[in-house]
């Protein structure tokens, strides 16, 4: 088995000094998809930004490849390989698809075949606005880009978030793909749980900011009614109680 290439230890994370997660615990390894489940405000899109480096952790580690990602800014943590792919998508609307694999921080280059060979839809749109785009071509973009930057981890918030669920079908294998064949760590947070559990290898639950529930994606999809309790926090060893927090 592959040692893990992203760790989380004991991670305690939030805004203003108001915890939205408490030790939370992940590991994923190159080459594995990872489901984070839970239901809204339960701190799965607080828990990437905290890999991102986006929020910064109270409390605990969070690792790349064994080493402390503490005093390393978002913008380092890319150049390392973390990719994260918003929840907003982070698009400019008015430049094209092309012009969106030009930008790329200094002293990097996005590989625009890669994008292209994932995502071939994409390859004739390259002069259209991406304001023209239509929702589904958009998250292909989306998620072009962060390929196309040949991740070793790769962080997806809520790709299905305003799309048909037959668009997502088509997005979620495509990553799983990715994954397989680039032996790149993916974190995926998605609110279709079935979909999400058709492409991953394992799935965390979050509720109410901590981690109740963890097991391969097999078990989870054959366990719906301990799927639906941990969510709800209820019939599972250690889910607290309390709620009300921000995602």
């Amino acid at each position: 088995m592959p040692d893990t290439i992203l760790r989380l230890e004991a991670v305690t994370a939030g805004y203003d000094q108001a915890a939205v997660i408490r030790d939370v615990e992940v590991a994923v390894r190159p080459g594995e998809v990872v489901a984070l489940l839970g239901a809204n405000g339960a701190g799965k899109t607080t828990t990437l930004r905290a890999v991102s480096g986006l929020v910064k952790p109270m409390d605990g580690r969070i690792l790349f490849a064994g080493e402390d990602l503490a005093r390393s800014s978002p913008s380092a943590r890319a150049r390392l390989g973390i990719a994260h792919v918003p929840e907003g998508r982070g698009l400019f609307f008015g430049l094209t698809v092309a012009e969106h694999f030009r930008l790329a921080p200094r002293n990097e280059s996005l590989d625009e075949a890669l994008a292209y060979e994932y995502f071939p839809r994409l390859e004739p749109l390259q002069k259209r606005r991406v304001g023209l785009l239509s929702g589904g071509e958009q998250q292909m973009l989306a998620v072009a880009r962060a390929l196309a930057r040949k991740p070793k981890v790769l962080l997806l918030d809520e790709l299905s978030l305003g799309l048909a669920p037959v668009i997502v079908e088509r997005l979620l294998p495509v990553v799983r793909e990715f994954a397989q064949e680039r032996g790149c760590a993916v974190v995926l947070v998605e609110q279709h749980v079935h979909l999400a559990l058709e492409v991953a290898d394992r799935g965390y639950v979050l509720s109410h900011g901590r981690i109740v529930l963890e097991h391969d994606a097999e078990h989870l999809r054959a366990n719906k009614q301990l799927l639906i309790a941990s969510y709800l926090g209820e019939g599972v060893q250690g889910a607290p109680a309390e709620g009300g927090e921000r995602a």
